[in-house]
């Protein structure tokens, strides 16, 4: 019989400032949850690998390379290695880095 685990971390992440939770991490990938309260601001960094960005809850700005890239609910949004960005909510946030 297969093992079904079940977890309400993205639903029970609080909007509260900048919250980073570590959903999955194997060899191949790696899965965090982002919680965002309105106007705050995850500061500016690099991914170790190419990343996929997908808006759960709320809206954000993703600035990249001197571009502001405005992203809602249910979007998604791509972007390389290596390349410094930096996001705010623009109301309370929650997205998925998979990378």
């Amino acid at each position: 019989m297969y093992m079904i685990d079940i977890d309400n971390t993205i639903a029970q992440q609080p909007y509260d400032g900048l919250q980073v939770e570590q959903l999955v991490k194997n060899e191949t990938m790696e899965i965090l949850s982002i919680s965002l309260a309105k106007d705050a601001i995850f500061p500016s960094h690099t991914s170790p690998k190419d990343a996929h960005l997908v808006v759960l809850e709320g809206s954000i700005e993703f600035h990249i390379e001197n571009q502001i890239v405005n992203l809602g609910s249910q979007q998604h949004f791509s972007f390389s290695k290596k390349v410094e960005h930096w996001v705010r909510a623009l109301t309370n946030a929650k997205f998925l880095i998979i990378r």
